[in-house]
């Protein structure tokens, strides 16, 4: 059974994702801090965290950015607010996938079963991905470079794994909300874009040299150059 940590000031909402989650056989832990929130995740296994944006003292931003620190389980947030700078922060921040309140039922379990199909099945082969100096850990969503190495989320891990497993092709953007979402009927193309961008400047942070591997293809997509 994979376990789901729901993170929100509101007991009304933990109950609300709660008794939508659970006829679906997740096991839900419910906190009501980013500060709960990472104590938790340093105890337990946690698969999947649905993360609330507005909360006192620590916010969801706050909290995804420590959450990043020491995990790469995959994160969605909540947020009452529609303002797409707000959206792009939580993205930048590390979360994998957004949702706005209010929301569908079924779009919450939507989302979050595709966030979850796309964690590597542990009770499978998992095989390090190599191309020249680079390789790539499934288990650990480590990309390593020589002496350097960076932690990924899911979606970045998602991304990369496509484009170096073909490199010198151009994947649109299409492409790779399919790669890196699954479901995405909602999703906002540009959310490709951010993603890159956020992981562009993670990799140089590293000292990665991306401009001589993670390549735009102008009014089309990336690739692995």
């Amino acid at each position: 059974m994979q376990t789901i940590l729901l993170v929100d000031d509101e007991q009304r909402m933990l109950d609300l994702l709660e008794l939508f989650l659970i006829p679906k056989s997740y096991r839900c832990i419910k906190v009501k801090s980013g500060e709960k929130a990472l104590a938790v995740l340093s105890e337990k296994e946690i698969h999947l965290v649905i993360l609330d944006v507005m909360m006192p003292e620590m916010d969801g931003w706050q909290t995804c950015e420590k959450i990043r620190e020491r995990s790469s389980v995959p994160i969605l947030m909540l947020t009452a607010r529609t303002d797409k700078t707000d959206i792009v922060k939580g993205l930048t921040v590390g979360a994998d996938d957004y949702l706005t309140k209010p929301f569908d039922d079924q779009e919450l379990l939507a989302r979050v079963h595709a966030l979850l199909r796309r964690i590597p099945n542990e009770k499978m082969e998992q095989r390090i991905i190599k191309y020249d100096d680079y390789e790539l850990d499934p288990k650990s969503y480590t990309l390593f470079y020589q002496d350097k190495h960076a932690l990924l989320t899911m979606k970045e891990y998602k991304i990369i794994e496509a484009l170096i497993k073909h490199p010198m092709r151009t994947y649109t953007r299409e492409q790779l909300l399919l790669v890196a979402w699954d479901y995405h009927s909602s999703t906002d193309i540009r959310t490709v874009d951010s993603h890159i961008r956020n992981l562009r400047d993670k990799l140089k942070t590293a000292g990665f040299p991306t401009d001589q591997f993670l390549s735009t293809v102008w009014g089309i997509g990336y690739k692995w150059k």
